[in-house]
C-alpha cells in the first residue's frame, strides 16, 4: 500500500485545493460533544502561550518564535481524475472550516486587517466559479448563508449535514465570542490558528481507500458498521461507474428510508439479511450480531456474495440483493411499525421480530408470492407463538432457535411449504415437552389446565384475540383495539385479569375444600377473564351472582356470561350452530362450568389459530 504523508497547517490545509466528499463518506455527523472538545484542545493551548505573551504583537514571527505547533490528528483523501476526495477527516475538516467563517466575521467586526487573509482560506476560485474549499455541494446553500452571516434563516431541509453545521455554527460562535474578547487576542489567536495548528495529510491510491476507510475513524463520532460496509463497497467501484448508474444514491435512499424507522435500523437490517440467507442455526447467526461488515468480506464469503476484492461482484449485489431486500425489509418493518389489519399487530404487541428475519429468508430476488408471505409468515410466527404457550411448551431460547430452523426450511421456498415447516417445529416440540408422540398442532390434553403458568401479558392477549374473533363474527366493532387490551395496564384505563371465582371459603366448598386445587382449578382460562381496571376492582370479592351483574357492557367474552347475550340476537344464534360452540348464560359458576368454559376457549382458538 502506497501512503504518503505531508505536514501541514491549517493555512495550507485551505489553501487552492477543492475538497471533495467521497460518494461513501456519511453526513457530518459531529454534535456539541465533539466540537466543544476541539474547541478545548485548541484553546487551552493557546490560552497557555498567549498568558504570557499578551504584550506581543500579533504576527507571523511571534506566533513562529513563541507558540509551539499544535497537532491535530490526520486526514486522508485520494486523488481520482484530478479531484481530491477526503476519504477520513470529514467531520474535523468541516468544523475547522466553520470556525474559519466565524473568524472572518469577528475579523470584519474588529475591522481587522486579516480579513482578505481568512477569506481566502474559506473558498477560492475553481475555474468560473468561487468554491468552498469545503465542497458540501448539496448543501453549499448552507454554507452560503453562513458565510453571509445569515444564518438564523438559512433552510435546512437538505438534510443532517445542513443541520449540523449551523448547530455547530452556532456552538463555535459562542465560544469564540467568549474567549476573543478583544481584537489584540482575536489577530493573534488567527495568526495561531492558521500557522501553528497542524494536521497529517494522507494521500492513499485509489485501491487502498476501502481498508483505510474501515481503519480510521473520525474522532469522537466511531462509524457504524453500515457506514464502514459502505466504504467497504462502493470504495470498489470505479468513480466513472459511480457517477453513471449513482450507486451512492442507491445506497443513501435505502439507507435513509431504513434509518427512519430506527436510529440505527441499517445495521439491524443487514443482520437480519445475512442470517436470512446465511445462517441455519442460532450459533451461526449469532456470528452477524458482531462485525457482519468484516465477516462478510472473508474467503468464507467468496461464494456466497463475493463481494471482496470484486467490483463485479459489489455492482451485482447493489444491483439485485441489496435493492430487492432492503426494500423489501422497508415493507416488512413499515407494517410491523403500524399495522391494524395484520397479523403484524399480533406481532409487534407480543414484541416478536422474528418475521422480519423470515421474510427475507422465504423471499427470492422479486419473488412473486412476496405480497402473500408479508401477511402469512407474521401470522405463522403468531400461532407458533401461541400454540406453544396454550400449550405449556414455549421456552424462550429454543423458540429463538426455532426461527433459525424454520429461516432455513422455507429459505427461498414456495408459499405452500412454509406452514409444513411451523407445524413440524411446533409438533417435535410439543412431543419433546409431553415425552409423547404427537400428530396434531393444537390438543385439548395438553390445553387442559393451561392458565396458571402463563404470563399475564400472553393472558391478556389471549382474550384480545378471543374478542377480536367474537367481535368478527357478531359482525359488531371491537370494544377495544388489541394493542390497548394487551398493553394498556393503569389502575383506571388499564386491563386486568379478573377470577370469576372469588378466594372465599364458599367457592371453595365448590372444589370440596381443597385449596390447592381451588387455586389451580381458579386461574386456568375457563376460570378467569379480561376487565377494564375499575370493574376489576369493584368486583374483586364479590358473590358470583353479583359479579355477573359488573359484566355487562365489557367484553364480548364476558358478557357470554349473561343472558341478555343471547335474547334475540340472530347473530349470536349462527355463531354457535356455525363453528359448533356450546354458548349458554351461565347463573351459577363451579368446577362444571369452569370445564366447559375451557372447552369452549379450546375451540375458540383452535378456530383463531387454524
Amino acid at each position: 500500500m502506497d501512503i504518503s504523508p505531508d505536514k501541514q497547517n491549517i493555512d495550507a490545509v485551505f489553501s487552492n485545493t477543492l475538497y471533495h466528499i467521497d460518494f461513501y463518506q456519511r453526513d457530518y455527523r459531529w454534535n456539541d460533544e465533539p466540537v466543544l472538545r476541539l474547541l478545548d484542545d485548541i484553546f487551552y493551548k493557546f490560552n497557555e502561550h498567549y498568558e504570557e505573551n499578551s504584550s506581543l504583537p500579533p504576527s507571523a514571527e511571534v506566533i513562529d518564535a513563541k507558540y509551539s505547533w499544535y497537532y491535530l490528528n490526520t486526514y486522508v483523501t485520494n486523488k481520482v481524475d484530478g479531484k481530491v476526495f477526503i476519504v477520513d477527516g470529514q467531520q474535523r475538516l468541516t468544523t475547522l472550516s466553520l470556525i474559519l467563517i466565524k473568524l472572518l466575521h469577528m475579523a470584519k467586526a474588529n475591522d481587522s486587517k486579516a480579513v482578505k487573509w481568512l477569506d481566502t482560506k474559506i473558498s477560492g476560485q475553481s475555474g468560473f466559479e468561487s468554491r468552498f474549499w469545503m465542497n458540501h455541494e448539496a448543501h453549499r446553500a448552507t454554507q452560503q448563508a453562513l458565510y453571509d452571516n445569515e444564518f438564523e434563516h438559512v433552510d435546512t431541509s437538505t438534510g443532517i449535514t445542513s443541520v449540523n453545521m449551523v448547530k455547530n455554527f452556532q456552538t463555535i460562535s459562542r465560544w469564540l465570542d467568549r474567549d476573543l474578547t478583544s481584537k489584540h487576542k482575536l489577530e493573534t489567536f488567527i495568526f495561531y490558528y492558521l500557522r501553528r495548528l497542524v494536521l497529517i495529510n494522507l494521500t492513499v491510491e485509489q485501491t487502498d481507500v476501502p481498508m483505510v476507510f474501515e481503519v480510521i475513524n473520525d474522532r469522537g463520532v466511531r462509524l457504524k458498521p453500515y457506514e464502514i460496509l459502505k466504504g467497504k463497497l462502493l470504495g470498489q467501484i470505479d468513480k466513472t461507474v459511480m457517477a453513471s448508474k449513482n450507486y451512492n444514491r442507491l445506497w443513501e435512499e435505502n439507507i435513509r428510508a431504513i434509518n427512519a424507522f430506527d436510529e440505527d435500523e441499517a445495521d439491524r437490517f443487514f443482520r437480519f439479511y445475512l442470517k436470512a440467507k446465511f445462517a441455519d442455526s442460532r450459533p451461526e447467526g449469532q456470528r452477524f450480531d458482531g462485525d457482519y461488515h468484516r465477516l462478510i468480506f472473508t474467503a468464507e464469503f467468496d461464494d456466497k456474495l463475493a463481494i471482496a476484492h470484486n467490483q463485479a461482484g459489489v455492482i451485482r449485489f447493489l444491483d439485485y440483493e441489496f435493492s430487492y431486500y432492503a426494500e423489501l425489509y422497508r415493507k416488512a418493518r413499515s407494517a410491523y411499525a403500524n399495522d391494524e389489519e395484520t397479523a403484524f399487530t399480533y406481532n409487534r404487541v407480543n414484541d416478536l421480530d422474528g418475521a422480519l428475519m423470515l421474510i427475507l429468508s422465504s423471499c427470492g430476488r422479486q419473488d412473486e408470492d412476496e405480497e402473500n408471505k408479508l401477511k402469512l409468515i407474521p401470522a405463522e410466527l403468531d400461532r407458533l407463538f401461541a400454540l406453544l404457550q396454550l400449550q405449556g411448551a414455549y421456552d424462550s431460547n429454543a423458540f429463538q432457535e426455532m426461527l433459525f430452523r424454520i429461516s432455513s426450511r422455507i429459505r427461498d421456498k414456495r408459499i405452500g411449504e412454509i406452514r409444513t415447516a411451523f407445524d413440524h417445529e411446533l409438533i417435535t416440540a410439543l412431543a419433546k415437552r409431553r415425552l409423547t408422540e404427537v400428530e396434531e398442532p393444537f390438543r385439548y390434553a395438553f390445553f387442559k389446565q393451561t392458565g396458571i403458568s402463563l404470563n399475564t401479558r400472553f393472558k391478556r392477549y389471549f382474550f384480545a384475540r378471543i374478542d377480536e374473533f367474537l367481535a368478527r363474527e357478531l359482525n359488531l366493532n371491537m370494544k377495544h383495539s388489541i394493542s390497548d387490551l394487551v398493553s394498556k395496564t393503569g389502575s383506571k384505563t388499564g386491563f386486568h385479569i379478573e377470577h370469576i371465582l372469588a378466594h372465599n371459603e364458599e367457592n371453595m366448598a365448590l372444589f370440596e375444600g381443597d385449596e390447592e386445587r381451588f387455586d389451580m382449578e381458579r386461574n386456568r382460562l375457563g376460570g378467569i377473564l379480561l376487565l377494564k381496571g375499575k370493574d376489576n376492582i369493584s368486583s374483586n370479592n364479590e358473590a358470583y351472582s353479583d359479579k355477573l351483574k359488573t359484566y355487562a357492557n365489557t367484553l364480548y367474552w364476558n358478557e357470554t356470561l349473561r343472558a341478555d347475550a343471547y335474547k334475540s340476537k340472530l347473530d349470536m344464534t349462527q355463531l354457535k350452530e356455525r363453528f359448533g360452540l356450546q354458548l349458554e348464560p351461565i347463573d351459577h359458576f363451579g368446577p362444571e362450568e369452569l370445564e366447559a368454559r375451557q372447552k369452549l376457549l379450546f375451540k375458540i382458538a383452535s378456530v383463531v389459530w387454524q
